[in-house]
């Protein structure tokens, strides 16, 4: 899930333009039907994943472009006039590019969804208020629970989601030399960003004078993060074509730790056990963890226990650099699948395990999200033992789209498969062992399944 990172607006490219006014694409609009692009953000904002209260409000800021050498001003594009056909037109649009058709209980097709949009737009649609409810009936005929309408009032509360903690969001826009830059989506007002001077549409150079070009907007924000009232360095470009600012913030709004550890012995075991427990995946869950293992390793923990019982998700990226920490060199940690069925991503680990000690990892049936894929990496690569109940069964992604009223829609646009190359939406993982096994019972389990995959 990372913050609000990619907020592509609908595509423009078949709506009617209106009278007089010819398509326009918005500025520093994301290449769109890009979607799983799109959903490497969105997947890490998977809604489900937004759990932490907005605070303040998004500056709406006028988009600086260069022409000619010089700064122009543009008009910001949310609050378009646009005309209530139109904005439904825009809302089947995206679904029309990028929904994933067995994402719904309903069957869906491209000539289904075209008699559907035929029937909507017989007639006049007299309100603003009446388009919106047009959309969120359309979008409820899927049959996907995650496939949703946001009022303007609610996608603006998504907006503001901050995993800074300087009160800003980050966006990634692909650059002129094939890599990505990291442009500030939105602002708190009055936040510690806006207040030393950062604006929207300013580019993120460095922080602490690390060079995050080509970064991912979850890496930069997890490097914004740190104890509250601290300072943090960043150089800043403003707008397209203004100049570049080093300034220092002071840290306000920081995501609290959701890992909790301790140390224990169990009943007739002679092996001391380091046990962590994962409530959410958020921006500091991956520092904490590491901090957690080094010192249950500092204190002679011989294995560990993760509990990821009752974690519903969280950021979906989180969730995947955490099941790197305990993965080999090239490890699949999950893959992802488009409209067409065909894998469209592979995320493998960079480097080598943190811990070479037995893992065992605790589920039950409200495990879901990216703590399934969690559970799906270490399982399925033999480096964890999963005890307890079947998991949720959520491996669905979905991106969210802006409309031009300042509304917009969230739409399932691709899945999950594990390792092993199984659907996790609607079936879950099952567990290995419905009770804790012991330390030589564990080891042997996950000894044989090594030898397995050699095989």
């Amino acid at each position: 899930m990372r913050p609000l990172s990619s907020v592509p607006r609908a595509p423009q490219s078949r709506a009617s333009p209106g009278p007089g006014r010819g398509p326009r694409a918005p500025p520093c609009a994301l290449p769109f039907p890009d979607a799983l692009r799109a959903a490497a953000a969105a997947a890490a904002v998977s809604l489900s994943l937004l759990t932490g209260d907005a605070v303040g409000a998004v500056v709406a800021q006028p988009v600086e472009v260069c022409q000619d050498g010089g700064a122009a001003v543009v008009e910001e594009v949310r609050g378009e006039a646009v005309t209530n056909e139109q904005l439904v037109e825009e809302a089947w649009e995206v679904v029309n590019e990028s929904f994933l058709p067995d994402a719904g209980s309903h069957p869906w097709s491209p000539e289904m969804w075209m008699q559907r949009k035929q029937d909507i737009l017989q007639g006049t649609i007299k309100s603003r208020a009446r388009a919106h409810d047009i959309i969120q009936k359309m979008l409820a005929s899927l049959g996907d629970p995650y496939t949703r309408f946001l009022s303007p009032s609610e996608f603006s509360k998504m907006s503001k989601y901050d995993m800074t903690g300087i009160g800003l969001n980050l966006r990634e826009i692909p650059d002129d030399n094939g890599s990505v830059k990291l442009m500030v989506l939105g602002l708190l007002l009055d936040g510690p960003a806006y207040s030393a001077g950062v604006r929207q549409g300013d580019e993120l150079l460095s922080v602490n004078g690390i060079d995050v070009r080509g970064k991912s907007a979850f890496d930069a924000s997890s490097m914004l993060q740190g104890p509250k009232e601290t300072f943090v360095t960043i150089k800043v470009k403003h707008g397209d074509c203004g100049p570049v600012e080093s300034m220092k913030v002071q840290r306000q709004l920081v995501a609290r730790t959701p890992v909790l550890y301790r140390l224990e012995k169990r009943e007739n075991d002679d092996y001391s056990v380091g046990y962590i427990r994962i409530k959410e995946f958020n921006a500091v869950a991956k520092k904490d963890l590491v901090s957690a293992l080094r010192r249950l390793q500092n204190s002679g923990a011989t294995y560990f226990v993760l509990d990821l019982r009752d974690n519903l998700g969280g950021l979906v990226q989180a969730g995947i650099e955490t099941a790197k920490l305990f993965l080999n060199k090239g490890d699949t940690v999950i893959y992802t699948a488009g409209r067409d069925r065909q894998v469209q991503n592979t995320i493998v680990a960079e480097s080598g395990p943190m811990i070479s000690t037995p893992l065992m990892l605790l589920v039950n049936n409200r495990t879901a999200s990216a703590s399934e894929i969690v559970a799906s990496a270490l399982h399925d690569n033999c480096k964890a033992v999963l005890v307890g109940e079947r998991t949720f069964g959520k491996g669905l992604i979905q991106s969210v789209f802006e409309l031009h009223d300042g509304s917009g829609i969230v739409v399932t646009i691709g899945k999950y498969v594990t390792p092993n190359h199984k659907d996790i939406n609607g079936n879950g993982i099952e567990p290995d062992y419905n009770r804790l096994p012991d330390f030589n019972e564990a080891r042997d389990y996950l000894s044989r399944c090594r030898l397995k995959e050699l095989s």
